[in-house]
C-alpha cells in the first residue's frame, strides 16, 4: 500500500532580512506559525562585512562570489555560525519554535569538499552536493519535533571549516531529504518573486523552466544576483524536491495557505 510522504518545508533567508530585526521578526514569527516539519537556513547579512572592516580584513570579491582567506573565514564562522545562528534561534524559542543551530561541522551535517578552480583559488569555500548531507540525523531531529536552523559554515572532516553558499545549502537538504519527505523548498528575498522587470514589481513571472531560465540569462533579463538561487532551484527540481518556489519574505504563510505567491520553478 502506498505511504504518502509527510510534508517538510525548507525555507532560505538572506542578508536582507537578517540585517533588518523588524522584519525578521516578523518573518520568525510567520515561520514558528507553520505546523508541518520545517528547517530553516540562513545566509550571512552584512555583518560580516561590517566587522571584516573594523578589523581591517580586506573583502575580496570574483564575480560576486567571497573570497575566504583565513582571516575571513573566523569572521564568517563567528558571524554566521554563532552571532545570526544563536539570534535567529533564540528568537524562534520566544515564539514557542523548539529550534536548534547548527553548522554543517555539528554532528557531521553538512560534510564538503575545498572548492577547486582552474584560475582562481577561492580559500575557505567548500562545495556540497545531496551526497554531502547526513539526511539520517537531520530525519530523527525532524521526528523528534526539533527544529534545525543551518547557518552557511560546513567542514570536511578533516578539522576545517568552510564558507559554503546558503542556497546551495538549502538546495542540497532539500534534495537529500526528498526521498523520505513531500519537500516544498522556499526561497525567500525582498521581491514578489522572480521579476522581468527588476523595477515593476507587478512583472512576476508565475513560472520558470529550466528552457526558460536559458532564454531569460542570454536575453539579460535576469539581475545577476537571482542567478544563484534560481541555478540552485532548478538543481533542487531536477533532483526530484517536488515544488521549489521564490517568494516575498512578508508573503509566507500567505503562500504556504494558498499555494500561489511568486515565481514556481519547475522543469
Amino acid at each position: 500500500m502506498y505511504k504518502m510522504k509527510e510534508k517538510l518545508y525548507i525555507i532560505k533567508i538572506g542578508g536582507a532580512l537578517i540585517d533588518n530585526e523588524e522584519l525578521l521578526d516578523q518573518f520568525l514569527e510567520q515561520f514558528s506559525g507553520i505546523q508541518e516539519k520545517k528547517i530553516l537556513v540562513h545566509g550571512g547579512g552584512k555583518l560580516a562585512t561590517t566587522l571584516a572592516d573594523k578589523l581591517g580584513v580586506e573583502q575580496k570579491m570574483v564575480n560576486g562570489r567571497r573570497i575566504t582567506d583565513k582571516d575571513t573565514l573566523d569572521i564568517v564562522a563567528m558571524v554566521y555560525a554563532g552571532g545570526i545562528n544563536k539570534n535567529i534561534v533564540a528568537k524562534l524559542q520566544q515564539k514557542k519554535c523548539e529550534a536548534i543551530g547548527f553548522s554543517g561541522a555539528d554532528a557531521n551535517l553538512i560534510k564538503a569538499k575545498k572548492r577547486k578552480h582552474a584560475e582562481i583559488d577561492f580559500g575557505f569555500v567548500g562545495d556540497i552536493t545531496e551526497k554531502s548531507v547526513n539526511k539520517k540525523l537531520i530525519s530523527k531531529m525532524l521526528k523528534w519535533e526539533l527544529v534545525p536552523v543551518f547557518s552557511a559554515i560546513t567542514h570536511d572532516k578533516k578539522g576545517h571549516l568552510f564558507n559554503t553558499n546558503a542556497d546551495t545549502i538549502a538546495s542540497v537538504i532539500a534534495q537529500a531529504l526528498s526521498i523520505k519527505y513531500d519537500v516544498e523548498l522556499l526561497y525567500c528575498f525582498d521581491k514578489e518573486g522572480v521579476l522581468e522587470d527588476v523595477n515593476n514589481p507587478e512583472s512576476v513571472i508565475k513560472n520558470i523552466s529550466e528552457k526558460e531560465f536559458s532564454a531569460l540569462k542570454v536575453e539579460g533579463k535576469l539581475h545577476k544576483g537571482i542567478l544563484p538561487k534560481l541555478e540552485n532551484a532548478l538543481g533542487a527540481v531536477k533532483n526530484k524536491v517536488n515544488k521549489v518556489f521564490l517568494i516575498k519574505e512578508t508573503k509566507l504563510i500567505n503562500h504556504i495557505e494558498n499555494h500561489h505567491a511568486g515565481t514556481e520553478i519547475s522543469l
